[in-house]
């Protein structure tokens, strides 16, 4: 039988109706979920639209474009998940008492909030087994694992010593304080962009700050924000010249990209255990940063186990990005730092940042030169081909992002106007590597199969850049390690969605908050993981990025399950690793499949 249009080749034996699937899927559902699913059948689920073979071509330009990101989606506000919450003086069994008294809003009886605290989901505590101490104490969803009789919460003490904190770059308050308050000096930016506003020409060296080696001062007189402690070296007063800066080998290495939402923490862990060598946190906005925003700085945030790793930021301005840069340089852990000049949705492009710095070449130009003279580590550069589809714009760019000091360019091989709904042209990415040499550029677009990374690596590239791939099947760093194609078995795909669940639990917390959070991460990383289409069911290897999954019925109905791009069915997934969703859950993706010819 021949596939439709746009849509994957599988076995005949496999193939299945719409109907069919689902009736089968529902079958095997538990009573409580299918009485849930068991609704109006107008109304609108969570499934894709399936895409329509186009038959008149005038017609259909004149639609509106469906683009990737879900914009109908309405805005939630977080909330919570408990009636009751306890205080956190009682959680953490503080010795003095709450300073809030009569009039805190939370619980201190502990057995008050026992009796509506939600059904613990089972006897064991990640955290508590990781590392000795669950922080949560009576309010962790596995409380049963660590606490006595009395509802003390109990210590492992010889774990707990040889345990150490696994994840840096912290917001510490003091800073969060002066941040807010604007009294965190940038003697660095500042003097960098008085040379702008001078019109002077920038360099590493024109810019750096003189002090009197006798007593530490900023330019203009004030005093430095943090005493100095001891005698004055050289690294206080002579800036670094870039040759001095730290260095790092980029080339022949796979570089999971930064990836909104997805791409959290946890995440970047279960990558990491598949073979991506380089890591990168979520795209942060400098702005955010700058105020002080816990929930932006927790972007930022690097586990043990990522030895190369940097942080992607967003802005438009030479002043907010510079001082960003320092800011940064002073207070995190990171190997690089990536400048985003590819981020195609309209909140970021109208304000001239992501794919707009790539028309603003003045002020890529001072944004680069600037972070550049602040920054002790290198300085890198995602973009994409150009703006327009047709009218190609990053072979002009990068030769004179090689003059301003960029370590490494990252091209995605498609412009902002194609998003997704086109193949990733290598034939450019090759071409635009010529003329970055020596300067290491690396190519993303359409990765999916070992076979994609090879094609790849034909051209003049010095790495790969992973995207959606990894998304799809986080296992992808392996294949292209081993040259393989690896046919991974319905339970082997759910192990690494309980891996993620508890390093989820250890990141955002085990308790009723924690548990939601990470269920919600899980939901949004599973719109992307039923595109996957076992190898073993393919009528044709390998599987291509933009190929429409058609309905099939998998090995087993772990297999099946995983296959349906229905939330309910996600969800389903999610209560088999987190306990049922509470009475008011609700969850609509982020992302619509769109990607389909």
């Amino acid at each position: 039988m021949e596939p439709e249009r746009g849509a994957a080749a599988i076995k005949e034996q496999f193939l299945t109706t719409k109907e069919k699937f689902h009736e089968f899927l529902a079958s095997a559902r538990p009573r409580a979920s299918r009485d849930e699913a068991d609704g109006d059948p107008e109304e609108p689920s969570g499934e894709p639209e399936q895409k329509r073979v186009k038959l008149d071509r005038d017609a259909e330009q004149k639609k509106k474009k469906m683009r990737g990101q879900n914009k109908s989606r309405p805005h939630i506000k977080p909330q919570s998940y408990e009636e009751r919450r306890l205080c956190p003086s009682i959680v953490q069994e503080r010795d003095t008492k709450c300073v809030y008294g009569e009039k805190c809003r939370f619980l201190h009886d502990v057995s008050e909030y026992m009796c509506s605290k939600a059904a613990d989901l089972g006897d064991q505590c990640y955290r508590f087994s990781s590392f000795g101490w669950c922080q949560y104490g009576v309010t962790c969803r596995f409380s049963r694992a660590h606490t006595s009789p009395e509802l003390k919460n109990l210590r492992n003490e010889e774990l707990c010593r040889r345990s150490t904190d696994t994840v840096s770059n912290h917001l510490d308050k003091d800073l969060q304080r002066r941040l807010r308050k604007k009294q965190q000096r940038f003697p660095g930016a500042e003097a960098y962009l008085k040379t702008v506003s001078r019109g002077e020409k920038s360099t590493d060296q024109s810019h750096a700050v003189k002090q009197d080696p006798d007593r530490p001062h900023t330019e203009d007189g004030a005093d430095p924000p943090v005493k100095t402690l001891g005698p004055i070296t050289d690294a206080d007063i002579i800036k670094l010249r870039p040759s001095e800066k730290k260095q790092v080998d980029f080339r022949d290495k796979l570089y999971l990209a930064p990836l909104t939402t997805c791409g959290n923490l946890p995440f970047r862990r279960v990558c990491k255990r598949f073979g991506a060598d380089i890591t990168c946190g979520e795209m942060a906005m400098v702005t955010n940063l700058l105020q002080g925003q816990a929930s932006e700085w927790a972007l930022l945030k690097r586990h043990a186990s990522e030895d190369l790793f940097g942080v992607q930021l967003e802005g438009c301005f030479p002043d907010t990005m510079t001082r960003c840069a320092e800011l940064l340089n002073q207070n995190i852990d990171v190997d690089f730092v990536d400048i985003n000049s590819g981020c195609p949705i309209d909140l970021v492009y109208k304000k001239g940042g992501g794919c707009g710095l790539m028309t603003r070449t003045s002020k890529f130009e001072q944004i680069v030169r600037g972070m550049n003279s602040v920054l002790d580590v290198p300085l890198t550069v995602k973009i994409r081909t150009g703006v327009q589809q047709n009218c190609n714009i990053a072979h002009k760019l990068i030769p004179e992002m090689k003059k301003w000091g960029v370590s490494l360019v990252t091209l995605h091989g498609r412009s902002r106007e194609q998003r997704y709904t086109k193949s990733a042209d290598w034939e450019y990415i090759d071409t635009c590597s010529k003329l970055a040499a020596p300067v290491p550029l690396f190519g993303n677009g359409d990765i999916l199969t070992y076979e994609d990374a090879m094609k790849a690596r034909e051209t003049g590239v010095s790495g790969i850049m992973v995207a959606r791939g990894a998304l799809i099947k986080p296992w992808l760093f392996t294949e292209i390690k081993e040259n393989r194609h690896w046919d991974i078995s319905s339970g082997e795909r759910l192990d690494i969605l309980r891996d993620f669940t508890n390093y989820g639990l250890e990141h955002w917390g085990s308790d009723t908050q924690g548990v939601e959070k990470t269920r919600s991460f899980l939901l949004e990383w599973l719109s992307f993981l039923c595109r996957y289409i076992p190898v073993g069911l393919l009528e044709r290897i390998p599987q291509k990025i933009n190929e429409r999954p058609p309905f099939y019925m998998g090995r087993d109905y772990m297999e099946s399950l995983m296959a349906s791009q229905h939330v309910d069915d996600w969800i389903h997934i999610s209560e088999m690793l987190l306990g049922p969703v509470p009475k008011n859950f609700s969850f609509l993706p982020k992302h619509k499949a769109n990607a389909y010819k």
